[in-house]
């Protein structure tokens, strides 16, 4: 017989040899820096994660920076921010681009940098030195007085809200000029300086009588200006007809404490806001959300309104795939999926896990797709039966209420191959740090496993989505293997794309390159 070494069979050879190990020191494939900062884009919220620290996250990501042309970053800044919806990671990357390239920076910066939060997040980011400037400098600081002069006065009121740094200390740290004598009382207001209460804007002056108690009108601003006041149930009744659809999904219970949810008419109102199409876009929510919404809210919590948070997942989720053929969906269940999925944060760990976010994803598939077959892994798979006519709500619960064990990220596929399985598509969501798997074979276990599927299934397609950023991928990019990083409903977006044959050569890294900074 010939040496099986040297004549190893044709897939054998399509497997690519490994080139680096992941987190728990198995095989993996490294990824390309410009697909490394796509997946810290859509991932990485500058905390502490299951395998690596804050510190860490920002050590790689300014060294991406470095090295990668600014019309990337900016590209990737634009896409991290409206489609993958995030708010740290744009804002960093612009910071960054304050150092390479003005004139990238001034291109973006409007559609990026798009609310009160973002900017006072940008201006944080610059003046910690972290992005290599300790001031805001010239350009920089010309952006955000453009950004302030874009304001309209009553909105900039809204916005002042936050701190480290405040509206305020952007306001003292810039200078701009007012432009008109509402604009030159509003600064003087926020700034405790003299100021015509003349000229100060309706809303403004609206608040200031409330909270004297000389006007018993709620006036229109945001939540958190109102909640540290005393405020009677009539007020709570007003403020929750008018809270914006993110505050009605926050403060649920706190409505039902303060008598809200007494007033039928609210209930109505409040139910019929959550499950709005177009608020939910403007909201721009991520389904997790209204996951957690829904499993956080108590019993004193109208059904109407649960219901209604059903309702509005069905509507978050609206980029799901129907896709022809058989579907298989495989969560990773293991240990370090309960890592929190934006990281640790002290004092603001969100309390939705990695495998919170599998598992929705997984239910919102088989909800989509009534005959995908769901196979949640660790060490191998664990065996879970989902009915599909139960909500996503209900299949997310089951899925996120098991877990624990290692890794084993090729578990679903062998399993498949065992049964000699057909099937078009394969979707793993996982943190992709595979170790029960680790062998010495050519390329990863998964891509041995994926390899020997396609042998009966051609023209099969795997999916990885990737939960927590560290820079390695169990599964080669190829013509039929697509890394997406992210935990918005942009990925079901480009899944489509992928399943449809419309993303570029390089898919992820290509869905980037293609946005348009003009």
């Amino acid at each position: 017989m010939a040496n099986k070494n040297l004549f190893a069979t044709l897939v054998g050879k399509l497997i690519p040899v490994t080139d680096s190990v992941n987190k728990e020191q198995a095989p993996a494939y490294a990824l390309s820096p410009k697909h490394k900062l796509a997946q810290y884009a859509a991932t990485g919220c500058l905390n502490a994660t299951f395998y690596a620290t804050e510190q860490e996250q920002l050590d790689v990501v300014l060294e991406l920076c470095r090295v990668i042309e600014p019309e990337f970053l900016a590209k990737t800044a634009v896409y991290c921010r409206e489609k993958g919806l995030m708010k740290d990671m744009p804002a960093l990357l612009c910071a960054a681009l304050s150092t390479r390239d003005v004139v990238q920076l001034r291109t973006i910066f409007h559609r990026v940098i798009d609310n009160g939060k973002m900017l006072r997040t940008f201006v944080q980011m610059v003046r910690s030195g972290a992005a290599g400037r300790k001031s805001l400098g010239s350009a920089p600081k010309r952006l955000v007085q453009s950004w302030l002069d874009r304001q309209d006065e009553e909105e900039l009121f809204r916005a002042a809200i936050g701190q480290d740094p405040s509206i305020e200390d952007v306001i003292k740290m810039v200078h701009p000029k007012p432009k008109t004598a509402r604009q030159e009382a509003l600064y003087g207001y926020l700034l405790d300086r003299p100021y015509d209460a003349a000229s100060l804007p309706m809303l403004v002056r609206e608040y200031e009588a409330f909270k004297k108690g000389e006007s018993q009108d709620v006036p229109n601003v945001p939540f958190l200006k109102l909640t540290a006041l005393n405020l009677s149930n009539k007020a709570w009744a007003k403020i929750a007809e008018r809270a914006s659809w993110q505050a009605t999904r926050m403060n649920l219970n706190t409505f039902a404490r303060h008598g809200v949810f007494t007033r039928p008419h609210l209930v109505r109102t409040i139910a019929a806001r959550l499950r709005d199409a177009e608020a939910i876009r403007q909201a721009k929510a991520f389904p997790y959300q209204l996951m957690v919404a829904y499993t956080m809210v108590d019993s004193t919590v109208p059904n109407e309104i649960r219901e209604a948070l059903q309702d509005a997942m069905e509507v978050a989720i609206h980029n799901v795939p129907a896709c022809q053929g058989k579907v298989y969906v495989c969560p990773d269940v293991s240990g370090s999926m309960a890592s929190p999925v934006t990281g640790y944060r002290k004092g603001a760990t969100s309390a939705v896990r990695c495998i919170d976010v599998a598992a929705l994803v997984a239910a919102a598939m088989v909800w989509k797709n009534p005959s995908a077959e769901v196979l949640p892994f660790e060490n191998d798979v664990v065996a879970l039966s989902l009915n599909p006519r139960d909500s996503v709500m209900t299949n997310a619960a089951k899925l996120a209420s098991i877990g624990g064990g290692g890794t084993n990220c090729s578990a679903p596929l062998a399993l498949l191959n065992r049964r000699k399985a057909e099937g078009d598509l394969v979707i793993l969501v996982s943190d992709n740090q595979s170790w029960v798997d680790a062998n010495q074979g050519r390329g990863t276990a998964l891509m041995q496993e994926w390899a020997r599927f396609t042998r009966r299934n051609p023209s099969a397609q795997l999916v990885c989505i990737d939960l927590q950023p560290y820079g390695t991928m169990q599964a080669a990019d190829r013509i039929d293997v697509l890394n997406v990083g992210g935990f918005s409903d942009a990925v079901f977006g480009v899944i489509n794309q992928f399943r449809e044959g419309t993303l570029s050569a390089d898919h992820w890294v290509g869905e980037i390159e293609a946005v348009r900074l003009n």
